[in-house]
């Protein structure tokens, strides 16, 4: 097999940064062309050597000349509003992470790209309450509409269903990643645990499934190298619930019911009282508990750490930043 020519999206973000070092690194399988492209330019000494940057939006015209002139054939995708900014709105999001992701899929496939690996999320199944206890990629893609980010995994995933019949020649990898946990993430979920109070919604334990981001990272590196198409559940072993979380981390959870909490947000979010609004509420309640089957015996990677080792490992980590 001859060594990839690799294009990275969202270079830039917490996982892209590492993969793009990961992937520079590796003496004993290290690309033919290693591009990292991100809407932000880089600065010179945040750059990793060996490394060709481009500061180009995802929704750029013109993007299968850049695939082209680096003759890309591999195509990482982690481009996304993971965790939209204060002055962010669903249009914006819209408009990256389904219409950059189509714009990105139609460049592909005019430059010749042979394959690309998205990173998609177990939100894309949805928040509901009939979800089964543990969830494998055979089950309906039901992202809720109301929010935003399961909304537009959804769409993404059904629009790279489309193309594998479509355009088949365009091999798919698709991860639908758990809640990522590292020595340094921040996101809307640790958010959650840096609260003084954790809450619970009445009658539901809320399950977490957590991946190390060095897992993650595994996972991309396989499939950049390897031959595996399909599409796989990103989690570690196990799941830690809301009250395990709050025990683990010294604190209490204040035990809400639903109706009660999202009314709360219904009157907090638009006086900016709070970031969470009433249509989290099922994002707590209803979570989506990623199986690993398939990744550990199809695709062939284990995780290091289950979801309760990584929790600790992110816990010590902030712990010793002085967040306790």
């Amino acid at each position: 097999m001859n060594a990839p020519r690799v294009l990275v999206t969202g270079a830039a973000g917490y996982l892209g940064s590492q993969l793009v070092a990961a992937l520079a690194a590796d003496a004993a399988r290290k690309p033919a062309a290693l591009v990292a492209m991100d809407v932000r330019e880089v600065p010179p000494d945040g750059r990793v050597a060996g490394v060709t940057y481009e500061a180009v939006d995802i929704r750029a015209t013109g993007l299968a000349t850049v695939l082209t002139r680096h003759a890309i054939d591999t195509v990482v995708h982690l481009a996304s509003i993971v965790t939209p900014g204060k002055d962010s709105n669903r249009e914006f999001e819209y408009s990256v992470d389904v219409l950059g992701t189509e714009n990105l899929l139609k460049a592909c496939v005019v430059a010749g790209v042979k394959k690309v690996i998205v990173s998609s999320s177990g939100a894309a199944y949805g928040y509901h309450a009939d979800n089964p206890a543990w969830i494998s990629e055979e089950a309906p893609l039901r992202g809720n509409r109301e929010f935003a980010y399961s909304w537009h995994k959804r769409l993404v995933e059904e629009m790279l269903a489309d193309y594998r019949v479509r355009q088949p020649q365009l091999a798919q990898v698709v991860f639908r990643i758990g809640t990522i946990l590292g020595e340094t993430v921040k996101n809307q979920i640790t958010d959650l645990f840096d609260k003084p109070r954790l809450i619970a919604i009445r009658g539901t334990d809320s399950p977490f499934v957590f991946i190390w981001d060095q897992d993650v990272v595994g996972c991309l590196l396989e499939a950049v190298y390897s031959d595996h198409t399909g599409i796989y559940n990103v989690a570690g072993d196990g799941a830690l619930g809301i009250r395990e979380i709050a025990a683990r981390l010294g604190k209490r959870c204040i035990v809400l019911p639903a109706w009660l909490l999202q009314s709360a947000l219904a009157l907090l979010k638009p006086l900016g009282l709070t970031q969470y609004g009433p249509e989290q509420v099922n994002f707590l309640r209803y979570r989506p508990v990623l199986a690993n089957e398939k990744l550990k015996q199809e695709f062939g990677y284990v995780p290091q750490k289950t979801s309760a080792e990584v929790f600790e490992f992110y816990l010590a980590a902030r712990t010793h930043r002085g967040r306790r």
